[in-house]
């Protein structure tokens, strides 16, 4: 259930953060470490679709969120208990309607700080859809083509990490 309601700012460009109206998961909290700081207590995960006639979905990131104004991956802070293939789904179902039934887990890959993890779920589109902007996390949502990825201003950590995720999917 979402218990969030957003508001839209005068300027149709800004959106205003959601306002909590129910009660926040444990998992949605900073963590700080020796490597930064981080959203999501007990990690978070993320997933990169790949459909291979569209190219991967990237999220253009609200501007107040962390890292805004880029594009990465739909996903997020993990729940209390959750693992991060799950997690990730359904991060992916709340900011861009991915549905887990029309996915195949390919491969994940982990970033891991020890006090702190992110997950790539790697997913193959096995029944083409469209993405929906669900939530207020994202500016827009976009079918990219391979090539173009590197044209766009990629999250930081997606943008280390998408050369290493780019070579194991088109292996896979």
């Amino acid at each position: 259930m979402d218990h969030s309601l957003a508001a839209t700012s005068p300027d149709a460009n800004l959106t205003i953060p959601p306002v909590r109206t129910g009660p926040r998961d444990p998992g949605d909290a900073w963590v700080d470490g020796g490597r930064g700081k981080f959203w999501g207590r007990f990690g978070a995960a993320g997933v990169l679709a790949y459909d291979p006639g569209k190219g991967v979905l990237l999220q253009h990131r609200a501007l107040w969120s962390h890292n805004g104004g880029t594009w990465g991956l739909p996903g997020g802070a993990l729940h209390q208990g959750e693992d991060a293939v799950t997690g990730a789904l359904r991060e992916a179902h709340e900011e861009a309607a991915v549905p887990a039934a029309d996915v195949s887990v390919l491969f994940t890959s982990v970033l891991d700080f020890g006090y702190w993890s992110y997950t790539t779920v790697v997913v193959l589109v096995t029944v083409p859809f469209e993405p929906v902007i669900s939530d207020p996390e994202s500016l827009e949502l976009q079918w990219v083509p391979l090539a173009a990825v590197d044209l766009k201003e990629l999250h930081p950590g997606f943008a280390t990490s998408w050369p290493d995720l780019r070579t194991r999917m088109l292996e896979g």
